[in-house]
């Protein structure tokens, strides 16, 4: 009941301050998505040969000015589930993990909820210097698939509509020039009940941007904690250029000295994207290397990582028209020859409005010879032999 109570309390909280924005700030705005999504899939259980699972999910976010030196922003996420959705909401912000806790969930008749904070936070702005503290999101590097360096955030094409996480820290922003800007930051341990300040995290990046080409540099610092008595250092770069074939390299080195990191610490991320006919027809395609102990490797901090080292990703998009398209992305997993192809067709039906049909089916060699060679991206590991999506979107 008390559950109910707070976010009761939220909605209406929400309501008196869209009523008196006048009164409170400047240029107030509401905006964000929804999505309503059913899906279906085949279960390598004998016992549960399919699974059901019906999805709502909202993402809201707020943002207004006071006066001309601050800015406040937040957002918040909506979820109600059944079926195989509320079993495992993936993607649910960005992570793989099941929201539905006991104690942050809602059980309905037929339905379980939640809502999740993802960010809080304020922007200070000055003539050359800006501020941000609060749950944000810090993001890095310029990779489209894969991108290494954004280490807070990681990404996997498996989990396409993940959103970032947030972290709670603070950054300060200068800006040398229009086309210079070097960033400070720093984030609260990984573990938010750690009150010893061991995991603490503080760094530095810097971008350089070109009419054709933009470099990033990033360098950070974890300070000791339990399984890293010296800290973590982490060292990345970032390039990108936009010519008639658009190029990327995105790399992260972790160093720990009692892993003795050696190469296995470092995560490469390289590709190349390029338009046909007019931009109709997209192409994009990344190489990723995840060293065992690199940031992108699977481990307990990261469920959504990566098991093996040599991964490759394509995409393939092609427009009928301004209103439908047809994507078709293939990650491929290299070392034990496993691949996840999907598809997906999107129409919009108005403005604002988009039906999207998805169907994805993880493959090996196992599912071809049946001698029991089976793969990261193949059935008997994802626990599925094919999944298929309804989804329709409502942006405002």
């Amino acid at each position: 009941m008390k559950r109910k109570s707070w976010i009761f309390s939220l909605f209406l909280g929400m309501i008196l301050l869209s009523s008196g924005t006048e009164l409170l700030a400047e240029g107030f705005t509401l905006s964000g998505i929804l999505d309503s999504k059913v899906s279906f899939q085949g279960s390598t259980e004998g016992s549960t040969p399919f699974l059901f699972g019906w999805e709502e999910y909202a993402n809201l976010r707020l943002q207004t000015k006071i006066g001309d030196r601050a800015d406040f922003y937040g957002a918040f996420n909506l979820i109600a589930a059944a079926g195989s959705s509320a079993i495992a909401a993936g993607g649910f912000s960005g992570t793989a993990s099941n929201p539905f806790s006991a104690s942050t969930s809602i059980a309905g008749d037929n339905y379980v909820a939640a809502m999740e904070l993802e960010r809080l936070y304020m922007r200070l702005k000055g003539e050359y210097l800006d501020v941000d503290t609060g749950l944000m999101r810090l993001g890095f590097g310029f990779g489209q698939v894969f991108s290494p360096s954004d280490f807070l955030n990681l990404r996997n094409p498996l989990f396409p509509d993940a959103r970032p996480r947030a972290v709670l820290g603070a950054a300060a922003s200068v800006y040398p020039e229009d086309t210079i800007k070097l960033l400070a930051f720093t984030t609260a341990p990984k573990n938010p009940f750690n009150a010893n300040g061991k995991g603490f995290l503080m760094g530095i990046s810097g971008d350089k941007h070109w009419d054709l080409a933009s470099v990033q540099v990033l360098y950070s610092f974890e300070s000791p904690q339990n399984t890293s008595e010296y800290g973590i250092h982490r060292a990345g770069l970032s390039f990108k250029a936009d010519m008639e074939l658009g190029f990327i390299v995105d790399l992260l080195y972790r160093y720990n000295h009692e892993a003795h990191t050696d190469i296995d610490g470092l995560s490469l991320s390289t590709g190349f994207d390029y338009s046909f006919f007019n931009g109709n027809f997209y192409v994009l395609t990344e190489y990723l290397y995840s060293g065992a102990a690199s940031s992108t490797a699977k481990s307990i901090e990261n469920q959504t990582g990566f098991s093996n080292r040599n991964y490759l990703c394509s995409t393939f998009l092609y427009r009928f028209s301004d209103y439908t398209q047809i994507n078709l992305t293939i990650l491929l997993g290299l070392d034990d020859i496993s691949f996840s192809p999907s598809l997906t067709l999107d129409h919009d039906l108005s403005q604002g409005i988009t039906l999207s049909l998805t169907g994805r089916v993880p493959l090996d060699r196992d599912v071809f010879t049946g001698n029991g060679l089976r793969g990261e991206l193949g059935p008997q590991m994802t626990g599925t032999n094919g999944l298929v999506t309804a989804k329709v979107r409502l942006r405002f």
